[in-house]
């Protein structure tokens, strides 16, 4: 009878809280396999990246500069994901991705799309200043056997266009709106190619919440998350983030796991937010 009571009361719980324990996301640039590269290549990263991954257990991955032949390794290595997205040049396979992995024994995908960081959302298409195609990657997952629904949005704006990286938040804001209209938790994720100082990322932070102001556990990593492969300089500038909506951050990191030779898995940390409702 005592045991009937408490499983009922974490049956209760769980749909109070829609997901039943904290929900781990991580946002994580892997650097795209450029042929050119020599010291930092992909076949000495992709495995160390991997099991970087399996170790961290998060329950939603949002990665950046993922090439078909990249999307093609993970999702061969990580059995218990999968994921949705689309290349950003032909809305196909052409061009880098920026997939949404999901663990697949937690979550149904209910719903999924990408748009354009452009004034033309729904086509391919280059914004405003940008140097290249940018785009938005979207789900709705679904937490089995609760009624825990929350949206993840996964993007990398562009690097050079001053006036592109402005107009993509507002961008996206507005898209978040449109497309959350029953107001459901909402994770926005990505390499956003802008540092908090800067007014694109103030007005971002005036709608939703930045992970790392408001987690109740400090970040234990690095302030920044960009370390351009080098191995001298403190990694100090903080371009890639976590946001939130309806959701309580509990835990927020920048993590600076190496390969054996001191050297880094990715330019970019991937940065974990464990979060509740």
């Amino acid at each position: 009878m005592k045991l009937k009571f408490i499983l009922s009361i974490v049956f209760f719980l769980s749909l109070v809280t829609g997901f039943g324990q904290d929900l781990k996301v991580i946002t994580y640039n892997i650097k795209y396999d450029n042929k050119n590269d020599t010291v930092n290549n992909w076949n000495d990263r992709k495995q160390p990246m991997v099991q970087l991954l399996e170790k961290l257990q998060p329950a939603v991955v949002g990665m950046q500069e993922v090439l078909s032949s990249q999307l093609q390794y993970f999702d061969k290595s990580l059995p218990a994901y999968s994921y949705v997205g689309v290349g950003r040049e032909d809305g196909k396979e052409k061009g880098e991705f920026s997939p949404i992995f999901y663990n697949k024994d937690e979550f149904t995908l209910s719903e999924s799309g990408t748009f354009w960081l452009s004034n033309t959302p729904e086509k391919i298409s280059i914004g405003w200043d940008a140097a290249l195609e940018r785009i938005c990657t979207y789900a709705l997952l679904e937490k089995k056997n609760t009624n825990g629904k929350f949206w993840v949005f996964n993007t990398h704006f562009d690097h050079r266009g001053e006036k592109a990286r402005k107009k993509s938040v507002k961008l996206i804001l507005k898209k978040i709106k449109e497309i959350n209209g029953n107001h459901l938790p909402v994770v926005l994720m990505g390499d956003l190619n802008l540092q908090p100082e800067q007014k694109p990322i103030q007005i971002l932070s005036r709608k939703m919440d930045d992970g790392l102001k408001v987690t109740e556990k400090s970040n234990e990593g690095p302030i920044g998350t960009f370390n351009g492969f080098n191995l001298e300089e403190p990694i100090s500038r903080r371009i890639d983030y976590i946001f939130t909506s309806g959701f309580n951050v509990k835990s927020y990191s920048h993590i600076d796991k190496r390969l054996k030779n001191g050297k880094h898995i990715s330019d970019h940390l991937p940065v974990v937010a464990a979060l509740s409702k």
